[in-house]
């Protein structure tokens, strides 16, 4: 069953059975994290700008790592592509931050 969150930006985004099955698939330490994604998207710390127009909703670092959520906004609702933890902060923080949450 497919579940919803609602971005920064007020735009309903879906996280669609397939995605959830993508990210547990390759990403099998995200599998009790769902909540986490969803609230990424809804609740991040930072959104960056892709290089493909999709957005990446960062939140963290926890335990030294952050989590991740790739995204995409259109007008009729946007739908999450993919999600995973990263350490390397260089190469996170070298894209465009979008928004970050205020110190």
């Amino acid at each position: 069953m497919d579940v919803n969150t609602i971005s920064k930006s007020g735009i309903l985004i879906r996280l669609t059975d397939e995605r959830w099955k993508h990210i547990a698939l390759m990403h099998p330490a995200l599998i009790k994290k769902k909540r986490q994604i969803l609230n990424a998207v809804k609740n991040p710390d930072y959104i960056l700008r892709g290089s493909a127009h999709e957005l990446l909703a960062v939140a963290g670092p926890l335990k030294q790592r952050f989590l991740v959520v790739v995204y995409k906004e259109i007008l009729e609702g946007g739908f999450i592509i993919t999600a995973f933890e990263t350490t390397d902060r260089t190469w996170l923080f070298k894209k465009e931050i979008v928004w970050s949450r205020p110190s």
